[in-house]
């Protein structure tokens, strides 16, 4: 695979960004594409390894060294048709994925891993701008119809493959857009909403039929889905996780997700009464995961006066923890794009309390310094720091805490089976009721954009064998193409 030696010859290279007081004036990608020649550098680094650790690290199996030994061959169409094989949608992955796969890539024990992601999303974007990707349309038709609640990455793959499979799809979202956390979660400069645009128009071509403002359970009931022959359900974890802290309801302490997804609107176009603004005001963002660092991104473009980052983790280690060595994911410290736009970053920090002016209006958080006391067998105690409470100026706190599970208006009116996380039970991703599925975070709790797209094919391909008794949907990883 690649060029014997390459990973000798040439050293790991990625794109560059435009300058930060150039990038934060706009909500536009910012990446600089590398030349081609370089993306077949990258792809002649793959080594013959033997074992690919890569794969297993993907949930989506993609075959990595053949698309690299493709890239490296300039044998571009190949590299797109193995991709394809197994991603639906790598313009999303390519930009989005934490590529699990670079950490267990075999190379990256000695030196800096195989470039994967940025390779993906070249061959993908290579193959839009060389019209090699256009709309793939059944033989025929199964008679067979199959409602998709959801439009994130989970429903659309979900879409897509029964779609493949001949069977007539109709996707519900309950916004106003196609593309669930994607469009409304994702800020505008890591993914361009002219990306899932462009992909829609395909999947309508494709035969797809797309419904929005449609919230099932809610102003569509769902004995409206009886007509349809099966169900996958695929709205996310959108039950956002709060804080039991004094002055949680005071003016100013916002969700992240509101927050975002006003931004995203109004970038678009939308009116939005009041929106949420961080123009000239001390921002405090709680959590430290990628949706603080959207925040801290979104919070810089505004024009924020200051912009804090809490953890309440230890600060992690720059390289690999021992605790988590090669091939595993690791806990290692990440400083994003937005952290380098401007952030004080801070860790092992507990907010006691929202301050409150005479108005109700946010005007500061009291925290304290804290220790994690870890006992074996135990659940690991928060440790407060005696004597170290502090206030801190603050017109707006972010709260970026992560999803605690789906909201149960589906489960309920459809009397599903949910788990002790409030997850959606399923087995092989059908539910109790034999005709209505689950896939991605509804399923499995808050998740990567991989696990999303994976959980969305492998539900379609057991939709399909509900629904014809066969099926000729891929399994995980192998590549193997639908008949059509």
């Amino acid at each position: 695979m690649g060029k014997i030696g390459g990973f000798k010859e040439f050293e790991r290279t990625d794109e560059n960004n435009i300058a930060v007081e150039d990038r934060v004036i706009n909500y536009n990608e910012f990446t600089i594409q590398l030349p081609k020649d370089k993306i077949k550098e990258q792809g002649s680094r793959c080594m013959d390894c033997g074992i690919p650790f890569c794969h297993s690290a993907c949930p989506l199996g993609n075959l990595i060294p053949d698309f690299n030994d493709m890239v490296h061959q300039e044998e571009w169409q190949s590299a797109l048709e193995i991709l394809q094989s197994t991603n639906n949608f790598p313009e999303f992955t390519g930009r989005l994925c934490p590529a699990p796969c670079e950490k267990s890539c075999v190379l990256g024990i000695i030196e800096a891993p195989v470039a994967i992601e940025n390779i993906e999303k070249n061959i993908i974007e290579r193959g839009f701008a060389e019209g090699w990707i256009k709309p793939q349309t059944p033989a025929k038709r199964t008679g067979k119809t199959v409602a998709v609640i959801g439009s994130g990455p989970a429903g659309l793959a979900a879409a897509q493959q029964l779609n493949r499979a001949g069977h007539t799809v109709t996707v519900f979202e309950r916004d106003n857009a196609i593309g669930g956390l994607l469009r409304y979660g994702i800020p505008n400069f890591k993914l361009e909403k002219g990306i899932i645009d462009r992909r829609v128009k395909i999947l309508e071509l494709e035969g797809i039929t797309f419904k929005t403002n449609v919230n099932v359970g809610v102003n569509f009931s769902v004995e409206q889905l009886n007509t349809f022959d099966s169900i996958v359900l695929c709205g996310g974890a959108t039950e956002r996780r709060s804080l039991p802290t004094k002055g949680i309801e005071t003016k100013g302490v916002v969700q992240a997700m509101d927050f975002l997804t006003q931004q995203t609107k109004v970038l678009y176009g939308e009116n939005i009464d009041n929106q949420i603004k961080a123009t000239g005001k001390d921002v405090i963002v709680i959590g430290g995961g990628d949706t603080g660092s959207d925040c801290v991104g979104t919070s810089n473009r505004h024009g924020a006066k200051s912009v804090t980052n809490f953890e309440i983790m230890p600060k992690p280690p720059v390289g690999r923890s021992e605790t988590t060595p090669w091939p595993y994911w690791p806990l290692q410290l990440k400083t994003s794009s937005s952290h380098e736009e401007g952030c004080e970053r801070n860790w092992l920090i507990n907010t006691k309390e929202f301050i409150a002016n005479d108005k109700g209006e946010l005007v500061g958080l009291k925290t304290v310094e804290v220790a994690w006391k870890i006992t074996p067998g135990q659940r690991p105690e928060l440790v407060e720091k005696e004597g170290s409470e502090k206030i801190w100026p603050c017109d707006l706190a972010l709260l970026a805490l992560g999803f605690t599970g789906p909201e149960k208006t589906l489960s309920e009116q459809l009397g599903l089976e949910t788990d002790m996380r409030s997850n959606y039970k399923a087995s092989n991703y059908q539910t109790n009721k034999p005709n209505i599925f689950t896939a991605g975070d509804m399923r499995r709790g808050q998740s990567l954009i991989v696990w999303a797209i994976s959980e969305g094919r492998e539900a379609a391909r057991e939709v399909d064998l509900y629904l014809m008794g066969s099926t000729n949907l891929p399994t995980k990883g192998s590549g193997d193409l639908p008949s059509l």
